[in-house]
């Protein structure tokens, strides 16, 4: 994890240099830098995932048939479903790989910013629009409890936009309004800098499903 941590570092040291060099010498905007270079770097991740689960949605019929053939028979039936995505092309875990692909890098921007070292910088460039990017602000009635808030508006939005299904099927209903809640709690209590990645990567992801939602839209009318 120290390998994770100085490079984590390093990076944030060399987009901090680069925010210096447009007029914005802040650690908070090199996190957005950060933020957006990930999310560009996966988003061939997030299309297959996205791809999978919209084959997913279209089988939905198909899977219902097969459970309600082999009602008594569930290792059939999960059988009979799996040789469906086989045929299909779809990996039912596929959309795990993304988040796998950020949790080191949600791990390593929470130590880096627990221990950073900032060096010859200013001391206000860790402050962010009135944030110390390295406090733990919690629930304090301030105007610090916003981003929080942002943290669950912007998941419960992305999550909206990654499953349309989100409001009819029962477990995405329910994770729907979880996972809001979550990462309200988890944003209050980490640096407000990795809450701020966390709207960002939010942020940014809307804007990536609704692309992608599109695209795919368009292959399927022209398929």
């Amino acid at each position: 994890m120290n390998i994770i941590v100085q490079a984590m570092t390093y990076l944030l040291n060399i987009l901090y240099n680069l925010s210096s060099l447009i007029g914005l010498p802040n650690y908070g905007v090199a996190i957005i830098l950060l933020t957006i270079l990930i999310k560009t770097l996966i988003y061939p991740l997030t299309y297959k995932q996205m791809a999978s689960m919209r084959k997913t949605v279209d089988l939905q019929p198909k899977i219902k048939e097969i459970q309600n053939k082999y009602k008594n028979d569930k290792e059939k039936a999960n059988a009979a479903v799996m040789e469906l995505y086989k045929e299909h092309k779809v990996n039912p875990m596929g959309g795990c790989l993304p988040i796998v692909v950020q949790l080191p890098i949600f791990w390593g921007l929470y130590s880096t910013l627990r221990n950073f070292p900032y060096g010859n910088s200013a001391s206000a460039a860790h402050w962010f629009l009135g944030f110390d990017l390295t406090k733990i602000y919690g629930f304090s009635p301030s105007f610090h409890i916003i981003l929080p808030i942002f943290a669950a508006a912007t998941t419960y939005l992305q999550t909206k936009v990654t499953s349309p299904n989100a409001s009819t099927d029962p477990t995405q209903k329910t994770m729907l309004y979880i996972m809001p809640v979550f990462f309200a709690y988890i944003s209050a209590t980490v640096p407000s800098g990795l809450a701020l990645y966390w709207v960002t990567m939010n942020v940014v992801s809307i804007f990536q499903q609704l692309y992608i939602n599109r695209k795919l839209t368009n292959v399927k009318k022209l398929a």
